[in-house]
């Protein structure tokens, strides 16, 4: 494991401060679905959405191992999964491919935005009848003079209800396999876009999601990311990047759940003891810790090796089955320790469950996830 210097540290602990106004109320916002804008610029200002950015935009600079380790602190400390997955978007889905693939004039338009906040960011890469198998996406640009014309529609977009861009792939060419499809950079306000209302969810209930629909939205010529027929390649970066960032954070989720299901088995006394002392409650909080610690190794491992330019196609992969399987079964034993009190709204703890689920199908499915695995295995 990698070992944190003072200065690492220290930008982790830089969240403490902000921790008790974020967590102020999340039960209640959790059932009302409300994206908390509040807590948002909250964070923006502490420099959360400029972690991996260069400074020239308003960035942090820092490295990829660095940015996980901070928003592992994040995932810890705020019990808002809602808001730290949308912040996990933002970053990921547009910032990220922007300051990789982005012309000059593109990032000189939007990254100072992205970094600041200001500006909420999104991605709408599925579609009503793909689902994870993305090449599958029927949405389609057309060049006309100088702009491209979208038609179509994405569903699942996390973040869509309150961005104000959004990264759009979209079909360029008839032609079968990765090349052809592109990457736009799409504002909110362009003609022919229309956003859907938010849509009711099992969890993550504070990041809201909505539907896109493309009727002849004109995009200038020069918000392609990358080249035409390179959407691919800029997908395939951009959920390496979301996987790492999304799944540390439920790490630090799992750890704070791991400390708290501990200390409520050692306060909480039944038939005379305290429950912890039944070996079949310790056992649990054992497979907690395992889980936790598990999942931290291959999400820094597999971030290190990204980050030094190495392949790591399957340590995703595993990382995230690990990961995502791992925080499931945790926040089902978190409901099993904390008994009835587990299943009840004002713990806090069924709602963890609730937001576990979505990590065994957002960012590909576990059963897609293993389909790669296998073919990477020559099977």
């Amino acid at each position: 494991m990698i070992k944190w210097s003072t200065e690492q540290q220290a930008l982790r602990d830089g969240l403490a401060p902000y921790l008790d106004e974020l967590n102020s109320g999340h039960v209640e916002q959790d059932a009302a679905a409300a994206f908390p804008h509040d807590k948002w610029k909250l964070l923006a200002d502490a420099g959360l959405m400029g972690l991996p950015f260069e400074e020239r935009y308003g960035g942090l600079g820092l490295s990829l191992p660095t940015t996980m380790y901070v928003l592992e602190g994040l995932g810890e400390g705020c019990r808002d999964a809602g808001l730290n997955f949308s912040v996990c978007t933002h970053l990921a889905s547009t910032g990220v491919p922007l300051q990789r693939f982005g012309s000059d004039a593109l990032k000189e338009r939007y990254l100072p935005a992205v970094c600041s906040g200001s500006l909420i960011a999104a991605h709408a890469i599925s579609e009503p009848d793909s689902g994870s198998d993305a090449l599958a996406m029927r949405t389609r640009a057309r060049r006309d003079g100088d702009t491209w014309v979208l038609d179509g529609s994405k569903s699942f977009v996390s973040n869509g209800p309150v961005a104000g861009l959004f990264t759009v792939y979209a079909r360029t060419s008839d032609r079968p396999g990765p090349l052809g499809y592109t990457a736009f950079l799409v504002e909110h306000d362009t003609p022919g876009l229309t956003v859907g209302a938010p849509v009711a969810k099992m969890g993550l209930r504070t990041s809201p999601l909505c539907e896109l629909f493309f009727d002849g939205c004109r995009v200038p010529a020069d918000r392609v990311l990358g080249r035409v027929g390179g959407g691919y390649l800029v997908m395939e970066y951009v959920m390496r990047w979301e996987i790492l960032l999304t799944f540390v954070v439920n790490a630090g989720e799992m750890r704070h759940r791991l400390d708290r299901c501990l200390a409520y088995a050692k306060e909480r006394v039944q038939f005379g003891r305290p429950i912890g002392s039944n070996q079949a409650v310790s056992h649990r909080i054992v497979d907690l810790r395992i889980g936790v610690e598990n999942s931290r190794r291959w999400l820094y491992d597999t971030g290190e090796r990204m980050a030094a330019g190495e392949n790591v196609t399957e340590d995703i992969a595993i990382a995230k089955l690990v990961t995502s399987e791992a925080n499931v079964a945790s926040a089902l034993a978190a409901v099993q320790i904390f008994g009835g009190n587990g299943y009840m709204a004002e713990y806090g703890i069924e709602k963890e469950l609730r937001n576990a689920v979505a990590g065994t199908i957002y960012s590909g499915t576990s059963e897609t996830q293993r389909n790669r695995i296998a073919a990477l295995l020559g099977l």
